[in-house]
């Protein structure tokens, strides 16, 4: 046992001498598994990173929460979308009355709109909804308060706005009780939302400028009498998720009048289902990525092997001097597959520092919660390993099957 350990590190030693004393050959094959260690690295961290920012969105949109969206349906085989939304405000309340499972329901309606505040102009979101949409979403208010249900019932003129919208129009000033115009109209502003991020639809939720929907209705946008773009839902529980879409779906069809065998005219989403449908879009992206830095390895590899052929024919009279003076196959066949392990392994290493330096740029530039995953740094040194040994083995073989006569006569 010890004497095979000494011929193993004796190996290793001449493996380490061989590559030492071809520094540049063994830099320009080591750029190639740098390259593709670090592509892997680096796209399984923004995978992750984007995973958890989206999972992170997503869970902003509220305690177990659900979104009705109005569809177009089909008559006589067409897409009716001339029709508008046929959700109302109606519904909204028939869901909190009759399902057992929903705990708060609100209308959402929605624009883009210039607001203004003397000469500072920014463009927002504008959002009608009712009270319950802030219990939904778990959103507090950071300064000031909410409106009344009094306000909602007159069409009050008042509003709440985002954190960006606020230090855009006011600055250091307080917004509280100032006047904003949108449109020909001015709203008081009541209060400024705490900061939220982005929306899983990309879009900054603290741009943003939110009111009362009968006021919405009244003055900024042209519906029908309590239509809604959209409502919002939270169920009594994680466990009563399903039960309450599989209730709203019943109560909607009923209030709108859907005969068994027709399309619905609306379609409800949980966050488990975003959560999916985002899962999958990553799932694929993932794949694509890590498929395209794979190839770097593989052509890493080749580098490898061609390195390491042209290193045993430059070597052939080294490998008879040696196979001449006791050396086994074993031993000539360990020795260049080290070689080719240190050459891999390094390469290994120097991109997994490439990779680190990557993710801590990407990190900083898109604000992204990423991190170097052990798992993940595992399998690219494990898969830097393998290329080293699967693509050293064909150069390695072949020097250990040399002839020791054919060897030493080779100038």
């Amino acid at each position: 046992m010890t004497a095979q350990l000494k011929r193993f590190l004796a190996s290793v030693l001449i493996a380490f001498r061989a590559v030492r004393r071809n520094k540049l050959r063994a830099s320009l094959t080591i750029l190639g598994i740098t390259i593709g260690i670090a592509a892997v690295v680096t796209v399984t961290s923004l995978a992750t990173g984007a995973r958890e920012r989206v999972q992170g969105q997503i869970s902003g949109l509220g305690s177990n929460a659900l979104l009705v969206f109005s569809r177009s349906t089909r008559t006589s085989g067409l897409r009716n979308a001339a029709e508008g939304s046929r959700l109302s405000e109606l519904d909204v309340q028939a869901l909190v009355r009759e399902a057992t499972s929903i705990r708060w329901a609100a209308p959402f309606l929605r624009s883009n709109g210039q607001v203004v505040h003397e000469g500072q102009n920014v463009t927002s979101s504008l959002i009608g909804t009712r009270l319950a949409y802030f219990s939904i979403r778990n959103w507090n208010i950071a300064e000031g308060e909410l409106w009344s249900a009094t306000a909602e019932n007159i069409a009050e003129r008042v509003v709440v706005i985002g954190k960006d919208t606020a230090a855009t129009l006011f600055g250091a000033t307080d917004p509280i009780g100032r006047n904003i115009r949108i449109g020909r109209h001015t709203f008081r502003v009541l209060g400024v939302l705490e900061e939220k991020g982005s929306s899983p639809f990309g879009n900054s939720q603290d741009e943003i400028v939110l009111m009362p929907s009968t006021t919405m209705r009244s003055f900024l946008l042209s519906t029908r009498p309590y239509e809604t773009h959209a409502i919002m839902l939270s169920a009594t529980g994680e466990g009563t998720t399903a039960r309450a879409k599989a209730q709203t779906e019943a109560i909607l069809r009923q209030r709108h009048r859907i005969r068994e065998g027709e399309e619905d005219d609306f379609r409800v989403r949980s966050q488990n289902e975003f959560q999916a449908m985002q899962d999958t879009i990553y799932g694929a992206l993932s794949a694509l990525l890590i498929s395209i830095a794979a190839v770097s390895l593989v052509v890493g590899g080749i580098g490898v092997m061609n390195i390491m052929l042209v290193s045993v024919t430059e070597r052939t009279r080294e490998i008879g001097i040696r196979m001449a003076i006791g050396a086994r196959e074993a031993d000539i066949l360990t020795q260049f597959l080290m070689e080719a392990l240190v050459l891999s392994t390094v390469g290994g290493l120097v991109g997994t520092t490439v990779g680190y330096g990557a993710i801590l740029g990407f990190a900083t530039a898109l604000d992204w919660p990423m991190k170097l995953d052990p798992v993940a740094l595992a399998i690219a040194l494990g898969i830097s390993t393998t290329i080293g040994l699967v693509f050293g083995f064909f150069p390695a073989q072949r020097a250990a099957r040399m002839d020791p006569v054919q060897a030493l006569g080779r100038e």
